[in-house]
């Protein structure tokens, strides 16, 4: 889990909205001063960062490097510790990496102005496998998720100064655990050819994996695993970004984007899908990750009709999904495998999601609602 922590040192005007809001997100990490280290005392699993080792904090962070080096030579360390270095020359980031071996030292605090990405994929790189964590210093959103995602691996941590509360949520949803989706079966009842619908293709930014896809359903009561083209054929190249999704009427899943509700996620039309849209990919154990689209892809192609039916609470729940007659077009089957739907039969059981059954504009709403 990445760790991060706010900037509480001041008390503006907002500043027990602010740390109320970081409570709701179950962010508990804060660089406090003698102002405002009250207002975090004695709360359960919070952890308080200070500059001044005379502060009642957790952690102490130490920005001379001869008294750090000091209290690191003690025997009986009574506080956790910590460093802070502004990265401005490549010596700055070799002493850096030098601290990182002392396993005394719990975290580093690193602040580059100038140079950024170099320095920090090569600080992630040496240390991402040690007990010293590497924290980023970020002025905003963009550099926390830049920081966050470098080399995929990303610092183990951001210190950032939030303005509002919104930046808190938006920080929240950047290192947002994973969430995973319920898979169920579906059992096959109906294969119905199409001779030509408009077929979307999503074409994402990320590599897919084998057993990743998305989820794609003709209504709102449930969606079929759509699998990624990530498969190498005598005929066609792979295409690992790309899921040949359905046709244009139908729903995909996508991040909900108001993270003050309780949804996970909600629904778009394939159709509304453009480059620079988040989609859900989700893989056969139900883990969800997100990507971004680089682009769409509709043309006008044959398509197959599934008709299914999958149970939930003792009640049948009917889904169907459209998808392109092609070989390279894949459902997944319980046991995990990408099935192709020119060689899927009636009686075949795949891999579905029962959905909330109606929505608004891609929202999940209590109503009565007739898809069929």
């Amino acid at each position: 889990m990445k760790r991060i922590i706010l900037n509480f040192q001041k008390k503006e005007e907002d500043f027990k909205e602010l740390v109320q809001e970081a409570f709701n997100r179950d962010i508990l990490n804060f660089l406090v001063s003698n102002n405002t280290l009250s207002e975090f005392k004695n709360i359960e699993r919070v952890k308080t960062f200070g500059w001044n080792s005379e502060l009642d904090v957790d952690y102490v962070i130490y920005k001379d490097l001869t008294e750090l080096e000091r209290i690191l030579e003690e025997k009986d360390i009574k506080k956790s510790i910590g460093y802070y270095k502004e990265l401005k020359s490549k010596e700055d980031e070799l002493e850096i990496k030098r601290l990182s071996n002392n396993t005394k030292l719990n975290f580093i605090i690193v602040s580059a102005s100038d140079w950024k990405i170099i320095p920090f994929e090569n600080l992630i790189a040496e240390m991402h496998k040690k007990d010293t964590e590497l924290i980023a210093k970020v002025e905003n959103l963009a550099e926390a998720e830049l920081m966050l995602k470098t080399l995929e691996i990303g610092v183990d941590g951001i210190l950032f100064t939030p303005k509002t509360a919104n930046d808190i949520i938006e920080l929240k949803n950047l290192i947002g655990v994973g969430f995973k989706i319920e898979l169920k079966e579906a059992e096959i009842l109906n294969i119905q050819a199409i001779p030509e619908s408009d077929r979307v293709c999503v074409d994402t930014t990320s590599l897919l994996l084998p057993g990743e896809g998305m989820l794609v359903g003709s209504t709102a009561k449930g969606f079929a695993l759509i699998h990624a083209e990530v498969f190498e054929t005598q005929f066609v190249a792979s295409r690992p970004f790309r899921v040949n999704a359905g046709d244009v009427s139908a729903y995909i899943l996508v991040p909900e984007e108001d993270r003050n509700k309780e949804e996970l996620y909600r629904t778009k039309y394939l159709s509304e899908i453009k480059g620079g849209d988040k989609v859900l990919v989700i893989n056969s154990k139900g883990a969800v990750r997100i990507a971004s689209v680089g682009r769409v892809k509709i043309e006008t192609r044959p398509m197959l009709r599934f008709e299914m039916q999958s149970e939930q609470a003792g009640k049948k729940i009917p889904i169907s999904c459209i998808c392109q007659n092609a070989e390279t077009i894949r459902l997944v089957d319980p046991e995990g495998d990408a099935k192709s739907v020119v060689d899927l039969k009636e009686g075949d059981k795949v891999l579905v999601h029962i959905g909330p059954g109606a929505t608004h504009f891609g929202t999940a709403i209590e109503e009565t609602i007739i898809e069929k």
